[in-house]
């Protein structure tokens, strides 16, 4: 029988199958800081475990599952499509400035994932049930919910008629990543801020490639 390896953990003192995130664990030397993360912490595990409970329900989980694996890229493929639709060849450099905008996201996103290493809810808390699999092994932050706040933002500003169906659809993004269990609240907050940090050097990016297109 096969073994998930995803959630294979090295082992620690207080729980044979978790590592703490250092993130976490760094604070928590701070004695004056000790009392508050240890509430926050558990404030984000109560609310996780409870919003995860709405995936033991098979319409709502296959629900969320789809909205999920459309986050992964397709829906905002077809937005960007869509762009195209709206202002015909005009959208390239709108469109070219949100790749730019989204491949920074990428990284930042990476670096975080390997600096952090905050293992995913299902992985820590045998309570949570697992709806999807996930496409990597870290937590933090949530990349579907930094891409989907970025996109939104960023290709919103440029073509408002998206918007409709782009705030919708981003807002169940970032809830189906904790109904699948796949990341905590703070995950999806933090990367919800960063997608629209992100989203405010688009002006910048797009001027850049505003001023190279004649020449591409």
């Amino acid at each position: 029988m096969k073994t998930d390896k995803s959630r294979q953990l090295p082992v620690t003192k207080s729980n044979p199958e978790v590592v703490p995130s250092p993130i976490f664990t760094f604070m928590s030397r701070n004695r004056a800081l000790a009392v508050y993360v240890n509430q926050f912490v558990s404030w984000d595990t109560s609310l996780c475990i409870h919003i995860n409970r709405y995936s033991t329900n098979y319409v709502t989980a296959t629900f969320f599952k789809i909205i999920s694996r459309l986050g992964d890229g397709w829906f905002w493929y077809a937005m960007m499509l869509g762009a195209f639709i709206v202002q015909g060849w005009e959208a390239v450099v709108p469109v070219i400035t949100v790749i730019l905008v989204s491949c920074l996201g990428l990284v930042i996103y990476k670096i975080l994932k390997v600096k952090t290493v905050r293992p995913r809810p299902y992985q820590v808390h045998q309570v949570i049930v697992l709806g999807e699999r996930p496409l990597d092994v870290f937590s933090f932050p949530s990349g579907h919910t930094l891409q989907a706040v970025l996109f939104t933002a960023t290709l919103g500003g440029y073509f408002p008629e998206l918007l409709p169906i782009m705030l919708p659809f981003a807002l169940l993004v970032a809830l189906s990543r904790m109904v699948l269990g796949l990341h905590y609240p703070t995950d999806v907050l933090i990367g919800a801020a960063i997608g629209y940090g992100l989203s405010l050097w688009a002006p910048n990016i797009h001027q850049l490639v505003q001023g190279s297109w004649p020449a591409l």
